[in-house]
């Protein structure tokens, strides 16, 4: 364990009812919810996938089990929480995430820098080494067709 590490996250959450989507903390109005356990926010999902793989501690869904009552409709800011613990924990500091949705809907620009700010506020961060990107699929597959939403993220660690 030394030196720097890259770690890659994606999350993938289907739209079901509802009348908003929760992007990096962030309620955004929308004509559909997100299905999931927890709050749904894909975006952290993913950034906490991206962070644990880089320290090598496996992935969101062995530290938050779907199957586990407690994580219930948790607010995913309190897993990001958590996983920025553990990494340091591991002996590892955040050096910077880079995420880019994948949707049609809802737009991201008008909320990018309130996930930024949310994001870099739980990981300890200053807002210049977190980045949100949005992207559309032009229409193809699932996200094209407006079934869900999709994230990649990418996380740099290094050594304490």
């Amino acid at each position: 364990m030394s030196g720097i590490r890259v770690g890659q996250g994606f999350d993938v959450h289907a739209f079901g009812p509802g009348d908003h989507v929760v992007l990096g903390g962030v309620r955004i109005a929308h004509s559909k919810g997100i299905k999931a356990h927890s709050d749904g926010d894909v975006l952290i999902h993913a950034i906490c996938d991206a962070l644990l793989g880089a320290a090598a501690l496996g992935d969101i869904g062995q530290h938050f089990a779907n199957t586990d009552a407690k994580w219930r409709g948790v607010d995913s800011r309190e897993l990001l929480r958590a996983v920025r613990d553990k990494v340091a924990a591991a002996g590892f500091a955040i050096v910077n995430v880079d995420s880019t949705l994948i949707a049609e809907t809802p737009r991201v620009s008008p909320h990018a820098e309130a996930m930024r700010s949310n994001i870099a506020s739980d990981l300890g961060l200053g807002i210049g080494a977190v980045s949100v990107k949005a992207t559309t699929s032009e229409r193809l597959g699932f996200t094209g067709r407006g079934e869900g939403i999709a994230v990649m993220a990418v996380a740099l660690l290094q050594s304490q």
